[in-house]
């Protein structure tokens, strides 16, 4: 089983912390979501360590440890990120081409990514994509009874009980059930949130990504290399009817759809997305094809 490395790294202009296995295979990247870490593919990074799979996690600008986001739209700022990302992983493993898996607004960096010819792709694994329909994730999280009460309380609150409160939307909004959520991971997502006030940035930050987010933000006409799209059926936060979306606009795409899931498969269906990784794209020269 191969060892998980926590780093740092600096790429275009950002530094970043980085989760990482080393392995075979084509070099995998996992990009989070929206108000999450890389600390949400930790379940699936050991799963891939023990089958000796080369992947690594990474912080998105403005989210867990990563440098803060710059003024103006935020999808490009991700997208540079991204991109340097995948530049260096292929680097490192003598050029060859990566597949970039995101969950969520991840999924969106993701999907921009294949529209880029330049880039040593073999192809991008959307998990749950924001940005195919009318966002409704923002709306659900802002107006949450529980992030209302916390946000609006003219008390001090206590570290504690900030964290415990997160967790427990988090744990409710992301997963088909709550039991379902790692609680290693319901943690660690709840640390990156322990005051109001980093409660209140992160609110910001999405209603300046929203506006981003109404009309699809890709040109799919520029997507050449291989799309294997992943959503859960119970998927509260972003509803997986947005797949015909990318089903009309890429007809080759391949669709999986998890019964019972909701909006984070890496953790409640960490074996089933390790095993569509594994079999994905098939060749590491399927980007030229």
């Amino acid at each position: 089983m191969q060892p998980l490395f926590e780093h740092r790294l600096r790429l275009d202009g950002f530094e970043t912390r980085v989760l990482e296995i080393e392995g075979d295979g084509p070099g995998l990247i996992l990009l989070h979501g929206w108000a999450d870490s890389a600390d949400t593919w930790r379940p699936l990074l050991d799963r891939l360590a023990r089958d000796g799979r080369r992947a690594l996690a990474v912080d998105l600008p403005g989210f867990g440890t990563a440098s803060a986001l710059g003024k103006g739209a935020i999808l490009p700022q991700l997208d540079a990120l991204a991109g340097a990302l995948v530049e260096h992983v292929s680097a490192d493993a003598g050029g060859e081409d990566v597949v970039v898996a995101g969950n969520s607004l991840g999924g969106v960096a993701a999907l921009r990514l294949a529209e880029r010819a330049d880039l040593p792709l073999a192809g991008v694994v959307p998990i749950a994509p924001a940005g195919l329909e009318m966002p409704r994730w923002f709306e659900l999280i802002d107006r949450d009874p529980l992030v209302r009460t916390v946000l609006s309380l003219p008390t001090p609150i206590p570290r504690q009980v900030i964290e415990r409160t997160v967790g427990e939307v988090y744990r409710r909004l992301a997963f088909s059930s709550p039991a379902l959520a790692d609680p290693g991971v319901v943690a660690s997502f709840a640390s990156h949130h322990h005051s109001r006030e980093r409660a209140r940035a992160l609110l910001e930050t999405g209603r300046r990504l929203l506006p981003e987010l109404v009309t699809p933000p890709f040109d799919f006409k520029k997507v050449r290399c291989p799309v294997l799209l992943v959503w859960g059926t119970r998927d509260r936060m972003v509803p997986h009817s947005g797949a015909r979306v990318l089903l009309d606009a890429l007809p080759g795409t391949r669709v999986e759809l998890l019964d019972g899931v909701g909006h984070c498969p890496q953790i409640e269906a960490t074996d089933r997305i390790a095993e569509l990784l594994d079999g994905f794209p098939g060749t590491a020269s399927a980007r030229a094809a």
